[in-house]
């Protein structure tokens, strides 16, 4: 695990992206983007996603606080594979109308949650709900934010957490969110996690959805229970390198 849980992963990981920023609501916007525009080669997502902060002046709160409308023009030709301006100014208006209202991106995923919650599924829930609240949502962007009530897996946004969560020493995770446990954390199950897991044996289930990240988080508490996304590095790096 520790192979990969140090600094020299966040190089060449989307992580390296909210590593850019030292401002927490910087860190978070930044880190949430970089999760969510996390699919593909990991050099076009790092590229796209300095892509679109450079279009902010690398200050992606005080831009999104203060623009002005005219300011929004330059984004109309932003495009990540599926992710486009329509989603791009969503995002933008979302984190606007939040953040003057609320000093962290965490008090979106805490409602519902508490110190008994067994994970965060209930939190992400609400956070889904809280992101498309604003009367003008686009239908279309739905399909970038997981939620557990379409059965997703939501890896990008499992990932997201544990980027906000988990605290140790390695400095790759950033752990300022303290209203969420480590514990309720849910491994992030992609392609790479999913294969190894799966010959580990840590997985039984046949599909992969929001219930099979639940399973396998299980499984890891076995070794861990304080910690068990921790062997997210051991099982994605295995994966990377096809050492599986």
């Amino acid at each position: 695990m520790e192979e990969y849980n140090h600094p020299g992963f966040i190089l060449n990981d989307p992580v390296s992206i909210p590593h850019q920023y030292t401002k927490q609501q910087d860190i978070e916007i930044a880190g949430f983007v970089a999760a969510v525009l996390a699919w593909g080669q990991r050099v076009t997502i790092i590229n796209k996603c300095n892509e679109l902060f450079g279009l902010m002046d690398n200050a992606p709160h005080d831009f999104i606080i203060n623009h002005e409308e005219s300011d929004l023009k330059k984004f109309l030709n932003f495009k990540h594979r599926t992710f486009n301006a329509t989603d791009t100014l969503y995002f933008i208006e979302f984190f606007r109308e939040f953040y003057q209202h609320n000093g962290t991106l965490e008090t979106a995923f805490i409602k519902g949650l508490n110190a008994e919650s067994e994970h965060v599924g209930e939190g992400i829930k609400n956070f889904h709900h809280t992101f498309f609240s604003l009367p003008d949502a686009p239908q279309r962007t739905k399909k970038h934010i997981a939620t557990p009530e379409r059965k997703s897996a939501c890896k990008r946004i499992n990932m997201f957490l544990r980027w906000m969560v988990r605290q140790d020493e390695a400095g790759v995770d950033f752990g300022f969110w303290t209203n969420i446990k480590q514990s309720q954390l849910i491994c992030p199950c992609d392609l790479h996690v999913d294969r190894v897991a799966r010959k580990l044996g840590l997985i039984k289930r046949k599909q992969t959805d929001w219930q099979t990240a639940v399973e396998l988080t299980a499984e890891l508490k076995s070794f861990d229970p304080e910690d068990p996304v921790k062997y997210d590095f051991a099982l994605f790096g295995l994966g990377v390198e096809e050492k599986f």
